[in-house]
């Protein structure tokens, strides 16, 4: 925080953040820390005393990068201590077989967090700060990005207006400020859809207890779809199918959905309940996945796009969040190299961190076929074993893709360019380690032939052995 003296005219600076979501309930407490006036404005009314919370649900994965921001504003520990740890992806095989792969070392874990709870817990500190209002159900209907003035429609159908400083954009993947970016000159923006919705459904308690093992990230991958279950801290499962819209669109009727639970996850089903299967699987069409990608993130000295407003990613890589956390901390941080100056740190701000957020954006597609196929891969998983000796062996040279972006602050893509160095690295690796085996097997061949007559069976001997194993 800022001192008295040096920044008695930054204190006068508005903020106005946009977006009341978790990314812009986090960004008002950074921006408060630092002595500005900031004001809040979030579409959706109060979700601290909405009866039914609208909006996604999917469980979040707290990780290192979040922790950070969420510590940096004094929230780490009472935000952990409502998580509970996962310290391994738990493999469900069709057979019902469950395998353990870890997701780091020893005391390693990311954490599933409740959404809402999060969002409310973030909302309540902003409010903490004297410097901070939230103004909800404020809808956006214009703003200049010269003058920074913009105009909200209040629940009562009134416009109000404020002149910001500094305008944040926190608005989600679907972003009201980002339109206007979308207006200007030299501004490059894609969406896309992946092919695959997500449907939610609940795994209760049995006998009040977990119906799985709780500290595991269940996925039940089956090639081209997969679920995955998190654990809540009312002793549910959250479980969520992920799946291509046209096989969710096969599936018509109750008798249908248990049938397509019994041929593919038929461990789940007492476990979730025949009827709530049924019940369940119609209640709300399978929700769609939207990837977003976009540069610059500013205009000029007066805004600045953060979170799936600038960057929305599929949640395979459990990194939406984290990576909307640490765009907070980045722009801090920036804040603080060039002394609060907006003119020099917005431009920084997007030369730092777009790199960053395509990367992880790709990552996260990646992940995607990871989590539905290649754990079912044998070479798959001798590589994962290959990387965590490895990285015992060799901690600062060789460290896993999965454990840079999960449980260090390494650039997201400078983690890329590692990951592949060091795959060609560890592959040749391999290579030539077969190759040296092979070798030497032929040169100790060579050196010291066998003794063909001792290792020669009579064919009829063969023949005779073979006939016995075949028969009854």
């Amino acid at each position: 925080m800022m001192d008295e003296s040096s920044g008695a005219h930054t204190k006068r600076k508005v903020v106005a953040v946009v977006g009341g979501g978790l990314v812009g309930s986090l960004n008002a407490c950074f921006f408060a820390k630092r002595g500005f006036n900031v004001e809040v404005f979030e579409t959706r009314e109060d979700i601290r005393q909405a009866k039914i919370v609208r909006g996604r649900s999917i469980n979040l994965a707290l990780s290192h990068r979040g922790r950070q921001a969420l510590k940096h504003v004094g929230m780490e520990e009472k935000i952990v201590s409502q998580g509970i740890p996962m310290h391994a992806r738990m493999i469900h095989s069709l057979s019902g077989k469950q395998s353990p792969i870890p997701y780091g070392t020893k005391g390693q874990y990311i954490l599933s967090v409740d959404r809402a709870n999060l969002n409310k817990e973030l909302l309540s500190e902003a409010e903490t700060y004297p410097n901070t209002k939230l103004n909800f159900e404020h809808k956006l209907k214009d703003w200049n990005a010269e003058t920074g003035l913009m105009t909200f429609v209040r629940s009562d159908g009134s416009d109000g207006q404020i002149e910001a400083d500094l305008i944040v954009g926190c608005d989600g993947a679907f972003s009201a400020i980002r339109k206007q970016f979308l207006r200007r000159s030299r501004f490059n923006y894609s969406q896309t859809y992946i092919p695959h919705g997500y449907m939610e459904l609940t795994m209760p308690p049995v006998d009040g207890e977990f119906a799985m093992k709780p500290n595991y990230l269940h996925i039940w991958p089956r090639n081209t779809f997969m679920m995955i279950a998190l654990p809540n801290l009312d002793k549910t499962f959250t479980c969520t199918l992920f799946m291509p819209f046209g096989d969710f669109e096969k599936i018509t009727t109750g008798e249908e959905v248990i049938e397509f639970f019994q041929k593919y996850f038929p461990d789940t089903i007492p476990l979730i309940g025949d009827d709530a299967l049924r019940r369940d699987y119609f209640r709300l069409p399978a929700q769609a996945m939207v990837s977003v990608k976009c540069s610059p993130y500013h205009i000029g000295d007066k805004c600045v796009l953060m979170g799936d407003a600038a960057h929305a990613v599929v949640p395979f890589y459990g990194q939406g969040m984290n990576a909307g956390f640490e765009d907070c901390i980045v722009f801090d941080e920036i804040l603080e190299q060039f002394n609060e100056d907006f003119s020099a740190v917005l431009p920084e701000y997007t030369r730092v961190r777009v790199p960053d957020d395509h990367a992880i954006a790709d990552l996260a597609m990646y992940n995607y076929v990871e989590m539905r196929a290649h754990v079912n891969s044998k070479w798959f998983l001798f590589r994962k074993h290959v990387d965590n000796v490895l990285h015992f062996l060799m901690p600062k040279t060789i460290v896993p893709l999965y454990t840079m972006v999960t449980f260090t602050r390494t650039r997201y893509h400078k983690a890329v360019e590692r990951w592949h160095w060091q795959d060609k690295v560890i592959n040749r690796g391999l290579l030539l380690s077969a190759a040296g085996a092979v070798l030497g097997g032929a040169y100790l061949l060579v050196k010291n032939p066998p003794d063909i007559d001792k290792l020669a069976v009579p064919a009829e001997k063969l023949w005779s052995r073979i006939v016995a194993l075949r028969s009854p």
